[in-house]
């Protein structure tokens, strides 16, 4: 599933907790601030000191920093955080609601209601302590080798990420099918290279984690000598699983994470029978067949394991267990994780509110029965039909552009129609909701409804093994400030949270919204035919449908875009990563030009004027200034820094500038002159 903000997204999904009886805030939080949203044309962003030929980021987003200053809170702050932000005031006041036990409460309005009253009563989280993971540690302090599959499979079932992963996807060569994967996992830091890359503030942050681990068995107990001295192991532990991972930028190749074996094979990494009881204790139906996605993984796994001290996988199994459910475990717990992953590795000062963090756990839990109420009070009216509409006129743009193509041959032209034309369009919200009758949810047991809601979910994941594909379903919840594609199911999604202010306003011109919300279809559309989509053919299968010489042609291009981004430098002398980022810069400088392409269609049938001005500008440049608007951002270096080296998206600076140098039509609408930054004279196209 490719992703249109996926930082954002982790934002949204991300752990909570809070506690307002029926409307007090906690004594520790701050009053609550009003969250409006952002104007969808921000004039107030402008800098029209700026050249918007040498630097189009610095005009059209030029105030947006001092305008709006980071909060504590957050590691940056953007146009997405903006409109997450009006979301989730949003969502607060359904939950608020909700919370509240009445008679007319539907049952979905209990859970999602009782859900959040739970997270927010950190006085009863507190009176609590570790009480609700007592059977757990004991059962962790008792393992041996012998119990160590079926305990991994009853963490993972709970959302508790150790020694590997394991979960259901399409199989790539026959998207008909759903069938099991298991893959490599098991790290704290966020990926391989931060156990592994050489230099001064990669060491700095491995001691730091180190220490994190220390503070969390400390507080679970465990003297402080022995604490660090198991920090020690479970580091050393954790960087031999780093070294048989994968890099992020491999990931992202589909040949290199689809290897079908049958299960045999896995099991032959395990010892006698171990697979099988994992597969029982995580809620697997028992597979015959399974995609091994990071083959060098497993074996290097079990060797680890073998060589590694009982009483550091025990310490490596607390650590985990402590820290994958330190939101909802006392304030110490919660803080101490904020500390590593929000300060040291993000530089965020203080942690966001948890009304906040509660709303997002609930979105997370109970995202569709929560995004049922959401929908019907704040995406009423005729949206839907107006971004299908949109849709078309995109995917109409993208018709006759590939005509266009010099460097694609005729039969590859037919195949490219093909899966364009077999695109499923998701707007707003799923056609039925999910049924969430089986899932438990009490108002005054955190953590149990957290462990309750991810069984729930991964049991609903591994229930679809052997099954029909559900082409209805959804991977991101109605409320979700994003959008994205997947390949395997050839769709594109645009949750009901983009399609807000600023990214969508009905109120306004074509021009801006093709800028902000087209460029976003745009977006989706194009990672159809980017390097790891153009790999699936109309059916969502793993298959090569072009010509030899058409896909040298690509590779060309694509290489332009890699060499031109790697130019870019994100903070200090952290560049860019073209590679790692080339699905995502593909998908930005396509999306933009077929959103161009489509508004100066819809012009033409409306009779736009386009020179004429409207707050001084005019329609081509509202269009291109609305685009660059969607990457307003104010960043941390030590946000920044952690996205380049991890996010498959590029720094919001880029995912402006970048595109831009590559629109043919920029340089007519500013008045550009050839050779200037913004219009210079080799350019990169793919799509």
């Amino acid at each position: 599933m490719v992703g249109f903000k996926i930082a954002l997204a982790v934002i949204a999904a991300g752990t909570v907790t809070g506690a307002m009886g029926q409307q007090t805030v906690a004594p520790t939080e701050k009053p609550r601030e009003i969250y409006l949203p952002t104007p969808s044309f921000d004039l107030s962003s402008i800098d029209p000191a700026a050249d918007p030929c040498k630097d189009f980021y610095k005009f059209a987003c030029g105030h947006f920093a001092a305008n709006h200053p980071i909060p504590s809170d957050q590691g940056s702050t953007d146009s997405f955080y903006q409109l997450f932000n009006v979301n989730t005031q949003q969502l607060s006041g359904i939950l608020e609601k909700a919370q509240v036990a009445a008679a007319t409460r539907t049952p979905n309005e209990q859970k999602i209601g009782d859900y959040y009253r739970a997270c927010m009563d950190t006085a009863t989280i507190e009176s609590k302590g570790l009480t609700p993971l007592a059977a757990y540690l004991k059962e962790i302090d008792t393992m041996g080798l012998a119990q160590l599959a079926t305990m991994a499979g009853e963490f993972q079932r709970i959302g508790v990420n150790v020694l590997f992963s394991y979960g259901e996807q399409q199989d790539f060569k026959d998207a008909s099918k759903q069938i099991a994967e298991v893959d490599q996992g098991g790290l704290g830091m966020p990926e391989k290279d931060f156990y592994l890359r050489a230099g001064d503030k990669d060491e700095q942050l491995r001691k730091d984690y180190v220490a994190y681990i220390a503070k969390m068995l400390t507080l679970a107990g465990a003297p402080p000598e022995m604490a660090k001295k198991q920090a020690d192991g479970i580091m050393a532990f954790e960087n031999g699983l780093a070294k048989a991972s994968m890099s992020v930028t491999d990931q992202r190749d589909p040949d290199k994470v689809y290897h079908l074996v049958p299960v045999a094979t896995i099991e032959k990494e395990f010892p006698a029978g171990q697979f099988g009881k994992f597969e029982d204790a995580v809620g697997s139906p028992h597979v015959i067949e399974i995609n091994e996605v990071n083959p060098e993984f497993l074996p290097a796994m079990i060797k680890l394991l073998r060589s590694t001290n009982i009483d550091t996988l025990r310490a490596y199994m607390r650590f985990h267990l402590l820290s994958d459910t330190a939101a909802m475990l006392p304030k110490a717990f919660d803080e101490a994780r904020f500390d590593f992953y929000g300060r040291k590795l993000n530089g965020t000062p203080e942690q966001r509110a948890r009304w906040k963090r509660c709303s997002g756990d609930v979105n997370n839990a109970l995202g569709e029965a929560l995004g049922e109420v959401y929908v019907r009070q704040y995406f009423a009216g005729d949206s839907k039909k107006k971004m299908l509409e949109m849709v078309a006129d995109i995917e109409n743009a993208m018709d006759r552009d590939i005509d266009t193509l010099d460097w694609m041959s005729a039969p590859t032209k037919t195949r490219a129609k093909e899966k364009l034309h077999a695109v499923a369009n998701k707007i707003g919200y799923p056609d039925h909701w999910r049924d969430y009758s089986k899932l438990v949810v009490q108002p005054d047991d955190a953590l149990g409804n957290t462990l309750r809601a991810n069984a729930f979910e991964n049991d609903r994941q591994l229930h679809k093994i052997g099954k029909p594909v559900d082409h209805s379903e959804w991977g991101m919840t109605p409320p979700t400030v994003n959008a994205y594609y997947n390949s395997s199911m050839n769709d594109i999604n645009f949750p009901a949270g983009i399609l807000q202010p600023n990214f969508y306003d009905p109120k306004l011109d074509d021009a801006v919204n093709y800028g902000h919300i087209g460029g976003v279809i745009g977006h989706e559309l194009t990672h159809g035919f980017d390097d790891e989509g153009k790999k699936f053919d109309a059916k969502g299968n793993l298959s090569d449908w072009w010509t030899a010489a058409d896909t040298m042609q690509f590779e060309e291009k694509t290489d332009c875009e890699v060499n031109q981004y790697n130019q870019f430098i994100a903070v200090d002398d952290v560049h860019v990563n073209g590679k790692l980022t080339l699905g995502e810069n593909t998908a930005d400088n396509g999306g933009l030009l077929l959103a161009y392409l489509a508004y100066m269609d819809r012009a033409k049938k409306e009779h736009v004027d386009l020179s004429a001005k409207l707050d001084g500008y005019t329609s081509p440049q509202r269009f291109y200034i609305a685009w660059a608007q969607n990457w307003c951002s104010n960043d941390r270096p030590e946000s920044l820094r952690t996205g380049a080296l991890t996010d498959s998206h590029s720094p919001d600076q880029f995912r402006s500038n970048g595109p831009i140098v590559n629109q043919p039509a920029f340089g007519a609408a500013f008045a550009c002159k050839a050779g200037t930054p913004m219009v210079p004279a080799k350019s990169c196209r793919v799509w």
